[in-house]
């Protein structure tokens, strides 16, 4: 059976508790939960009750990417993937999503996702999406990052063809990845939802937007020329 790693990045985070909670519960038992605590100033106490079930590793503050890369430096597991600590996996995501990646040969695959509130109630249809040709998916992720981070089952064997996360983007890291992986490898979509997605006043994506929207026009220019490499030659085939 192959070993599946997940990671959660955790800083300051009140939820991490409900995220541990869902992995722990996860119906697919040969996984290895590893929580990298960011240099947090609060709520590390909630980590307590889980410390026979996880590895820990504390750092200094540096940021999402440089917790992840610390997580899948230390990870034995063939298969990568990622847990916000404010986000919320369904019990069968990593049994499901991995029996998928079997059946279809897959390295790397999302899925689809709902979004939830502060008290973890489902506000949303599924919000998942996954153009339908590769030319289509090249096209938009030139654009726009369509892929939920938390989703991702990868395995770690693609980490050696395009390395892992940039530690220099605080907040694009898995847009930027993701660019690198689609140059190489092929994207595959779980239509099933299996992540809920907390939606709330203190998440980065609100509090940092306007330099986000910065850093995503920093990467879209900084892989355009291969982007269009990459559009042109698939649209010849």
């Amino acid at each position: 059976m192959s070993k599946i790693s997940i990671i959660v990045p955790f800083y300051n985070c009140p939820y991490i508790n409900q995220a541990l909670d869902s992995l722990i519960n996860q119906t697919y038992q040969d996984i290895e939960i590893i929580v990298v605590n960011d240099g947090s100033t609060q709520h590390s106490e909630k980590i307590i009750p889980y410390l026979d079930k996880i590895k820990y590793i504390q750092k200094e503050n540096g940021g999402t990417a440089s917790a992840l890369n610390m997580g899948i430096e230390h990870a034995t597991g063939d298969y990568f993937c990622w847990l916000s600590s404010d986000d919320i996996y369904y019990p069968e995501k990593t049994e499901v999503q991995f029996a998928f990646m079997k059946e279809q040969n897959a390295l790397f695959s999302h899925t689809n996702y709902c979004a939830i509130d502060k008290k973890s109630r489902i506000i949303s249809p599924p919000l998942g999406i996954q153009p339908l040709s590769r030319l289509e998916i090249i096209k938009r992720i030139s654009t726009k990052n369509f892929i939920n981070g938390c989703s991702v089952m990868i395995n770690k064997s693609v980490f050696n063809h395009v390395g892992v996360f940039d530690e220099t983007l605080p907040y694009t890291h898995d847009y930027e990845l993701w660019i690198r992986i689609i140059q190489k490898f092929d994207v595959f979509y779980l239509s099933q939802p299996l992540l809920l997605y907390r939606v709330h006043k203190q998440m980065g994506s609100k509090k940092h937007a306007v330099a986000i929207k910065k850093e995503i026009d920093f990467v879209i220019n900084h892989h355009k020329n291969t982007m269009e490499s990459l559009l042109s030659e698939e649209s010849r085939k």
